[in-house]
């Protein structure tokens, strides 16, 4: 597991080149990619979201496209569209991809987009393959769609879907840098501007075998208990809870503290990945009630609220 750790330090070393702090943020979205799950990234503008997952693209030489999602985007905008070409005195219809086509996917302002376009998404996150017409494209492993939000502007948006926010298996809140940090970015990045050159640390087959590997982690029976308890708690918290998390919390919760053991090279889960990774992939699988939301609780409160009971 040592030569583990080492890989997975040389990520960060290569990151911190390019972003500032932003450790847990990194960790997070590496945990994801690792449990072959999806990821939505919540923060104010500014925070280097879209930054960092080009960046872990290019240390992990994978194929990197970005959705911008306008009101106007059409579903064909995303997965492609059969284009009428003439070739040989024929014409025939020829499929052009999409930027769906790609192993690292930003949908960047995933709530700007009309459901209709958010729904062209689900198939891709969850099946790994497009249907267009009567056609359907396996899509290139690995496969991960990194979703960012915008906690503001709530204008002209359109929020995701439970269904559809259950297939993200984190939501990554992305919080304000430090006043060091801070003042490291503004040291940075005024001075000269320079593209850092950054080397491929984990090639595409190194990573669809970290995948499985993740897989292998060994996890205790106390701690398969206490993520069942957990997710169990959020159906019976009728106090504070109208709708609770469904079993994809639990598998998510396994694979996403699996992959936090393997980035701090441990061979075995602890109940410390475990309490980590709660708020990531219970705070977007749960609706308060509306008492609880006039009293002022928020989904990482009662998640808080919920580690603090279960033993």
């Amino acid at each position: 597991m040592l030569a583990y750790k080492k890989l997975f330090d040389d990520v960060f070393e290569e990151v911190g080149k390019v972003i500032v702090g932003q450790q847990e943020m990194v960790t997070q979205i590496l945990s994801a990619i690792l449990a072959d799950g999806n990821a939505l990234v919540e923060g104010y503008p500014g925070l280097a979201k879209t930054l960092t997952v080009r960046t872990l693209a290019r240390i992990m030489d994978l194929r990197f496209s970005r959705i911008q999602n306008t009101p106007d985007l059409m579903p064909s905008d995303i997965t492609g569209t059969y284009v009428l070409e003439e070739s040989n005195g024929k014409r025939e219809f020829k499929f052009h991809p999409g930027p769906v086509f790609a192993n690292v996917v930003l949908a960047d302002e995933i709530n700007r987009a009309t459901p209709k376009t958010q729904s062209a998404l689900l198939e891709a996150m969850q099946e790994k393959q497009v249907t267009v017409g009567n056609t359907t494209y396996k899509l290139d492993l690995p496969f991960f769609v990194l979703a960012t939000m915008n906690p503001i502007e709530q204008e002209g948006t359109y929020p995701l879907p439970e269904a559809q926010a259950d297939r993200f298996l984190l939501k990554i809140k992305v919080t304000y840098p430090s006043f060091d940090e801070e003042m490291e970015i503004v040291n940075r990045y005024t001075a000269e501007d320079r593209e850092r050159k950054l080397r491929v640390v984990v090639s595409k087959e190194q990573l669809l075998d970290l995948q499985a590997l993740t897989r292998q982690v060994p996890v205790s029976s106390d701690i398969k208990q206490f993520i069942v308890k957990l997710v169990n708690e959020t159906r019976n918290r009728k106090d504070i809870i109208e709708y609770g998390a469904s079993p994809r919390a639990s598998t998510g919760l396994v694979l996403a503290s699996k992959a936090r053991a393997l980035i701090s090279g441990r061979n075995h889960v602890s109940i410390e990945d475990v309490r980590a990774m709660a708020y990531p992939v219970l705070r977007h699988r749960i609706i308060l009630n509306f008492e609880a939301e006039r009293k002022g609780l928020t989904a990482d409160g009662a998640v808080k609220l919920l580690l603090d009971k279960v033993k």
